[in-house]
């Protein structure tokens, strides 16, 4: 079984119903799906390969070969340890890029910065275009789910109500001994709309489905999508954030760029009213006596709060916690 793929560009053509049908069952049932033909050049993809991959090897992979995951393991290994695995660490070299730390970018990379700009704007207008389908099909008005993400508000007019769109970057390296430490320990995204640029060749990422790891094929020049903790709230659990990992691995430098659209830290997120009232009409409940909500609300500042104590943990005590916040 592979991750399902879509055709972006058919939503401009007679196959749009289908081509939302198959997005929707993605969200629904799978909660990961990979696009092809989303608009994105393959010149700027390219480019931006050649310039991640450049970025490690000039400014990054000696930093990582004295990581505290290299060390660990190290160690574990020297001392011939009965532990089965490396704990609390991940077999990942990563930084962030967003708007607000654009003087922290690697500088020593020819065309990274220009190219990394690009590719951010380009990626930023597709994570809008997802979300305007998340909308349709699950028949709220256009743009609903991105003024949720910027504070309510249509346009992006307050910084500090922005929604905040942020890329990091990331590379598995080969690793020695892939039975005693994590790629990237197993969790969901704690936010909305996640475009992951993976690997062409060497694969890892591997989702949780109906209880068995199954591996994200790698396919060249495709974006991965998953939704996140705050879809799933938003969708009153329509739309399920799925629990991945990315496997450390002997052979193979993984590349991956993944980029997410998250509300503003402001942001006040709960199940869509619209949805609620569709769900109470068809239970026939009144709203306001029996709702039919199935997350709390709560601004999501505070979640990330109790998400950075517990990402790797199991995501539902997460949003009872926030509720007591």
């Amino acid at each position: 079984m592979a991750i399902p793929v879509i055709d972006f560009s058919k939503l401009n053509g007679d196959e749009r119903s289908k081509t939302l049908a198959q997005i929707a069952n993605c969200c629904e049932d799978w909660g990961f799906f990979q696009l092809i033909n989303h608009g994105i050049s393959e010149d700027l993809l390219e480019k931006v390969k050649k310039v991640a991959s450049e970025c490690y090897k000039f400014e990054r992979e000696g930093g990582f070969e004295n990581s505290k995951p290299v060390n660990l393991l190290k160690e574990l290994i020297e001392k011939k340890s009965d532990e089965s695995l490396v704990e609390s660490v991940d077999w990942e070299d990563v930084f962030l890029l967003s708007d607000d730390n654009h003087h922290e970018w690697p500088s020593k990379t020819p065309g990274f910065k220009e190219t990394m700009k690009e590719y951010r704007a380009e990626l930023k207008k597709l994570a809008i275009k997802v979300m305007e389908v998340m909308d349709e099909n699950l028949g709220l008005p256009k743009g609903y789910i991105n003024k949720a993400f910027n504070g309510g508000e249509v346009e992006e007019e307050e910084e500090e109500n922005s929604a905040f769109f942020g890329t990091k970057v990331s590379h598995y390296p080969p690793c020695p001994r892939p039975d005693k430490v994590n790629g990237l320990r197993a969790h969901t995204d704690a936010g909305g709309v996640i475009l992951l640029f993976q690997d062409d060749v060497v694969n890892g990422l591997q989702i949780l489905k109906d209880g068995v790891w199954m591996d994200v094929q790698p396919m060249k020049n495709a974006i991965v999508i998953n939704t996140g903790d705050q879809i799933e709230v938003l969708s009153n659990g329509k739309y399920k954030s799925v629990w991945h990992r990315v496997l450390a691995l002997p052979e193979g430098n993984r590349r991956s760029i993944a980029s997410f659209y998250n509300p503003s830290y402001k942001a006040t997120i709960e199940p869509a009213k619209e949805l609620l009232v569709l769900q109470a009409e068809k239970k026939l409940l009144q709203v306001a006596e029996n709702s039919p909500a199935k997350y709390p609300k709560f601004v999501f500042g505070d979640y990330m709060s109790v998400y950075a104590e517990q990402k790797f943990l199991p995501k539902e005590p997460r949003f009872q916690a926030v509720k007591a916040v």
